[in-house]
């Protein structure tokens, strides 16, 4: 052959082989929104409620009645049940290998026997390792209950008890095509754990599934499909941007409150265990989820403790 024309078989060859290279080449990944992390993780979320006033056990966004002073929610409770569409507030927060998802379900009272007070909003935390695939894989749950935590991982999970003991399994229930962890909340005085299968306690509960378009208001205390909306604590004028707004907030991280005990509800950034040391302060379960995640349990794995982003610290 020519070496000439020897060249230009070579080049073009070349040529092909680049572009069929660069047709088949797989496109990067693009990173979920915060908004579909929320949604994917979402739990599907059982109330138990009590006859004697379900409306006080039906989720609500903070501003049910319309405005945002927290101080008149317990009083506005039976004028503007109509407000009380099923809501649920999250957060992410994200490091080099996980992503923590925070979820607060709001209540407008709690009403149990001892120590009631004005508004309330008790949640959890989410582990989820960022494992290459779109929305990674859920290795942890902790939750908040009358100012304790509790842990739980899912079944075969790799996680073992450190500081904190596990406390249960993380179940995981069918919705919309996925996988999602399940929640429960008590009658009442709302502290969340997690979902163990069981009925509800007295037969009556409200089943909370996660809805990209919007929420609803339970049709009773025993509705076993309600819809909840979610919507991002750091959302222009929500909760994170009114931290320091007086009629939200009576002292930091502390909801305004003015029946029963005095500002005793707690926002997300605020929540707490008492007695899990002196290292681990209100609010770092949010504030500083990687910390918390890494102390409470063992056999965690490549695990980094820096942020790629948090925005309860900025």
């Amino acid at each position: 052959m020519n070496p000439r024309r020897s060249l230009v078989v070579s080049a073009l060859c070349s040529l092909l082989l680049g572009a069929t290279l660069q047709v088949t080449a797989a496109p990067a990944q693009a990173a979920p929104t915060d908004a579909d992390l929320a949604y994917r993780w979402a739990p599907v979320h059982y109330q138990d409620s009590a006859a004697s006033n379900y409306a006080g056990d039906y989720l609500a966004p903070v501003n049910y009645d319309g405005d945002w002073n927290t101080r008149n929610n317990w009083e506005n409770l039976d004028y503007y049940r109509s407000g009380l569409t099923g809501t649920v507030y999250y957060s992410v927060v994200e490091s080099t290998t996980h992503w923590f998802i925070s979820y607060g379900f709001f209540h407008a009272r709690d009403w149990k026997t001892f120590f009631p007070h004005e508004n309330d909003m008790e949640g959890l935390l989410l582990t989820v390792r960022k494992d290459g695939s779109e929305y990674g894989a859920v290795e942890a749950m902790v939750t908040l209950a009358h100012d304790n935590f509790y842990s739980y991982v899912p079944s075969g999970g790799a996680y073992r008890d450190g500081r904190e003991n596990i406390d249960g399994t993380l179940l995981l229930q069918n919705h919309d095509g996925a996988g999602h962890p399940t929640s429960f909340q008590e009658a009442k005085g709302h502290g969340c754990y997690n979902w163990d299968g069981s009925s509800f306690p007295g037969g009556d509960g409200i089943v909370y599934y996660p809805s990209r378009s919007g929420g609803a208001v339970p049709r009773s205390g025993n509705d076993r499909a309600v819809p909840y909306q979610l919507v991002d604590v750091f959302a222009p004028a929500g909760l994170w941007a009114r931290r320091y707004d007086a009629q939200t907030f009576g002292s930091w991280g502390r909801f305004a409150g003015d029946t029963g005990q005095t500002n005793a509800a707690r926002a997300p950034w605020y929540w707490d265990d008492t007695t899990d040391g002196s290292d681990l302060q209100a609010g770092v379960i949010n504030t500083d989820p990687a910390y918390l995640i890494s102390v409470y349990f063992s056999n965690i794995g490549t695990f980094s403790l820096s942020y790629v982003r948090n925005p309860y610290r900025t």
